[in-house]
């Protein structure tokens, strides 16, 4: 083995155990991988950064732009409306959904599909009393297998087939992938909508009310003339728990008491840290006169703004040597200062008025996998400040975090409880990356717009499948044809790019390019086809469809991708064999991660709303997995013998 042999099989299994620990962005360990190969001399300088130009990577920055089109113009809107029944049972209405995920994700992002479908499958479960998480979990395995059936379904797709361009073979058609794709997604299909709901764990229940995400973790403060003062933390509990609410925390002088005292004495501006179902969440708050802290906050700011006001005119007043003016701005000073004033000395009134306005509003919103929240906290975004909406609770399946709620760091999957008027919590929302789980306020699609919008889609699908440009052409001059017809606002072109996914791709593109100028893949390729397949090329292809899968339950499956084309075309020259299969078999086996939470962005999305754990996934992912290996191989020799 040559040291470049060596150095590029350190390289690349650092960079996938940082992909499994997850202590960093994908985007970041990529750049990481790809710095570390260019200063090892395995990447030449020049040609460090080709892969931003890569037409797989353009494709996918274009598809998300044309997906958002799509999304934003009303188009699948009038598509869910057309095709989900209206008062079908639940295995129907489960069936259809996870049917429209598959057919939509084939030409759109995924994870743009799931989002759009989700807050219609938590409607339907809360009108069915179903537990969300029996239609969640199907509905997301359905957009995962859709992905698999066209060449823009899923980033993996265009990852093999840039690197089959490469070996000089040209890329993959826009339906090369269907007929193999097409088959192992309906055989996958079938059996969700036949066994889904006894594999999907119940963790949560429904009632007529609506769904439950799992208790929130929210902070009460203990203002003046609360019945808590002087109580003991014990005595306090024993009222919260009438609410099925409990104190898990308390905070005194900024400083977190994270298993306090049950004989604990409660003092005036104590804060508790209270967990509680959404709908106990004013029970417990008014058993004892608590206050919400974040609510409070912004009451004292609101107060504090209009001392500096009453300040500053006063100051106004001295200069001004017209009585008549001073008595005028003295007047104004206290009509200013008079609101917030009065709030501050019964926030109760404020915080009840708030909650019952028709212009403010509660939401509960889960964090996309792509959200610029994603590890910042309501302090670092100046929630209040820029976007004018509250954070009043989180919710974070099966963990409590030790951080006070408003520097708390965010994660995919979380569900926050928003409070505002409900155009800046849906301006929060799009600009974030988060997606509303309750109903969503009406939005009226503009059909003119919906119909630009599928036409130019469709065009660029079109010109793409019968060869009458690139993929990457095609998607491009559509995605410019959407901006000058104002499908796309020019200025929201880039909010739709999922950047650390393309910068992922750009990386991680030289460097599996190295892998294969250093010979590297070909000597792992002859180590799993001389030591596990014994030299058959159909064993060999059932395994690296097994590896590709394994390694997309979890790491990112672009990375897997990336990754796997190498070692899959050495193997194919090893064997010679037709290296299509093998490429087929990475496409396949990246586009298929069942079996965790982190394997694929969809799984995450789901994680809060559904109430799942981290184990719940395999009960229903594995036997779908065995099924795909099971009807993927013979399809792969059938449709690219070997």
């Amino acid at each position: 083995m040559e040291l470049k042999q060596i150095l590029i099989l350190a390289i690349l299994v650092g960079t996938v155990v940082m992909f499994l620990w997850g202590r960093w962005r994908h985007d970041m360990v990529a750049m990481a991988s790809l710095l570390c190969c260019v200063v090892a001399g395995l990447v030449p300088v020049d040609g460090a950064f080709q892969g931003f130009g890569h037409p797989a990577v353009i494709t996918v920055a274009c598809i998300l732009i044309l997906s958002s089109a799509l999304q934003q113009s009303g188009a699948v809107d009038n598509l869910t409306r057309m095709v989900l029944p209206q008062s079908a049972g639940p295995v129907v209405t489960m069936a259809a959904l996870s049917l429209l995920a598959a057919i939509l994700s084939a030409f759109m992002n995924n994870v743009g599909a799931l989002a759009l479908l989700m807050p219609v499958a938590l409607q339907i479960a809360a009108k069915q009393n179903l537990p969300p998480g029996k239609i969640l979990m199907p509905l997301a395995f359905g957009s995962i297998l859709g992905g698999m059936t066209t060449l823009i379904g899923t980033p993996p797709n265009l990852i093999v087939a840039g690197f089959r361009a490469e070996a000089g073979e040209g890329g993959f058609t826009m339906f090369d992938y269907t007929p193999v794709g097409i088959v192992v997604a309906a055989a996958g299909l079938v059996f969700v909508m036949v066994f889904g709901r006894w594999l999907v764990p119940t963790r949560e229940r429904a009632g007529a009310e609506g769904f439950e995400t799992g208790s929130y973790l929210t902070e009460a403060r203990i203002a003046a003339g609360s019945k808590a003062i002087g109580m003991m933390l014990r005595d306090v509990n024993r009222e919260l728990e009438k609410g099925d609410a409990q104190v898990i925390g308390l905070i005194r002088n900024e400083k977190r008491i994270p298993a306090p005292n049950p004989y604990r004495e409660l003092y005036e501006n104590d804060i508790l840290i209270i967990e509680a179902d959404p709908e106990a969440l004013a029970v417990a708050l008014s058993a004892l006169d608590l206050k919400l802290e974040e609510e409070l906050r912004d009451l004292e700011a609101q107060e504090k703004e209009a001392k500096q006001l009453e300040k500053a005119e006063n100051s106004n007043e001295k200069a001004d040597s017209d009585a008549k003016s001073t008595a005028t701005a003295s007047s104004k000073t206290e009509k200013h200062a008079k609101t917030p004033q009065t709030d501050a000395e019964n926030p109760d009134n404020s915080r009840r008025g708030a909650i019952q306005s028709d212009d403010i509003a509660l939401m509960e919103l889960a964090i996309l996998p792509n959200s610029g929240f994603i590890g910042r906290s309501a302090t670092d975004i100046h929630l209040r400040t820029r976007y004018g909406v509250n954070l009043l609770a989180v919710s974070r399946q099966g963990q409590r975090s030790m951080a006070r709620l408003r520097t708390m760091s965010m994660k995919a999957g979380d569900v926050l409880l928003m409070q505002g008027p409900p155009e800046a919590i849906h301006d929060f929302a799009s600009r974030l990356g988060c997606v509303p789980l309750a109903q969503r306020a009406l939005r009226i699609p503009d059909n003119a717009q919906a119909l630009k919008a599928t036409g130019i889609m469709a065009a660029a699908i079109g010109a793409a499948a019968f060869g009458v440009m690139p993929a990457a052409v095609a998607f491009a001059i559509g995605v410019l044809i959407a901006m000058v017809a104002r499908v796309v606002a020019p200025r929201n072109v880039y909010d739709a790019v999922d950047w650390p996914v393309i910068v992922l791709l750009a990386a991680l593109i030289p460097v599996a390019n190295a892998m294969e100028t250093t010979g590297t893949a070909d000597l792992v390729a002859r180590f799993l086809l001389n030591w596990v397949a014994q030299g058959n090329a159909i064993i060999a292809l059932g395994l690296i469809l097994i590896i590709t899968m394994t390694l997309s339950d979890f790491m990112n499956n672009a990375a897997t991708a990336a990754v796997m084309c190498p070692i899959a075309i050495g193997s194919a020259a090893q064997l010679d064999a037709n290296p299509d299969a093998f490429l087929m078999a990475v496409a396949i086996g990246a586009s298929c991660a069942f079996l965790t939470p982190i394997g694929h962005q969809n799984n995450t999305l789901i994680l809060g709303p559904g109430g799942f754990r981290f184990g719940d996934y395999w009960r229903l992912g594995l036997p779908i997995e065995i099924i795909v290996v099971a009807v993927g191989v013979p399809m792969l020799l059938w449709v690219w013998p070997l």
